[in-house]
């Protein structure tokens, strides 16, 4: 509760300009953030009309898939027919190279949706769904930090000005103190949270379509 007090009242305090704000993130990084939810909404909406798309269970195995295809279901008939009027008439003949063929082309189909599946639908998912929401979350746990970091600093420089010391000189008594070590310890956490693109990159599930993104929008945005 004291936290969340002191996070409430450094918040206010630096909308009125009161207390010094320290930038959650570089201008690089603000210009990538901006662009982050709009490629979250457009993996979301591709992935899901993708997977509408989808002909066979998504992520059944080829036999399972199989039974379920229309292609599979008229390849059989066609060759049931065959069967019954048989291969010595032209019409049987006809229908069974037409079952095979079809048959042939519901495999084809298969594997085809299990390497769109495997290569497009799944990293879209985890893009949409898993690596952005979780550099979403990273960033409002950053902002709470450093948040922290500057009602420590805040209420240290208060406590140095009460003594009538200087701001850059340790202040004495055993409350300054605290709120000393406070402080550098909240810096701390905020330097550990605070990570550079590429290592935010490396540290993604899968990350692939993530690491393009980042990597573009970074780098077009020191151009």
């Amino acid at each position: 509760m004291k936290k969340q007090f002191n996070r409430m009242r450094q918040l206010a305090n630096q909308t009125v300009g009161r207390a010094e704000k320290t930038e959650v993130l570089s201008e690089d990084l603000l210009q990538v953030e901006k662009r982050l939810e709009l490629v979250k909404q457009v993996s979301h909406s591709t992935h899901k009309k993708l997977t509408a798309c989808l002909q066979g269970q998504q992520g059944a195995e080829a036999d399972k898939r199989s039974k379920k295809l229309p292609l599979t279901t008229l390849a059989q008939c066609l060759m049931e027919g065959s069967a019954i009027l048989g291969d010595d008439t032209l019409l049987g003949k006809m229908l069974k190279l037409c079952g095979e063929t079809e048959d042939k082309l519901a495999q084809e189909l298969i594997h085809f949706e299990l390497q769109v599946e495997r290569d497009v639908i799944e990293p879209l998912f985890l893009l949409a769904e898993v690596e952005i929401p979780n550099i979403q979350k990273q960033r409002k746990h950053l902002a709470k930090l450093v948040l922290d970091m500057d009602s420590s600093r805040t209420r240290w420089q208060q406590t140095s000005k009460s003594s009538g010391l200087s701001s850059s000189l340790q202040p004495a008594g055993a409350k300054a103190d605290a709120l000393r070590e406070e402080m550098e310890e909240a810096a701390n956490r905020v330097e550990i949270c605070r990570v550079p693109p590429s290592l935010l990159l490396s540290t993604s599930t899968d990350g692939g379509a993530l690491r393009e993104f980042l990597f573009v929008h970074w780098s077009s945005s020191k151009t």
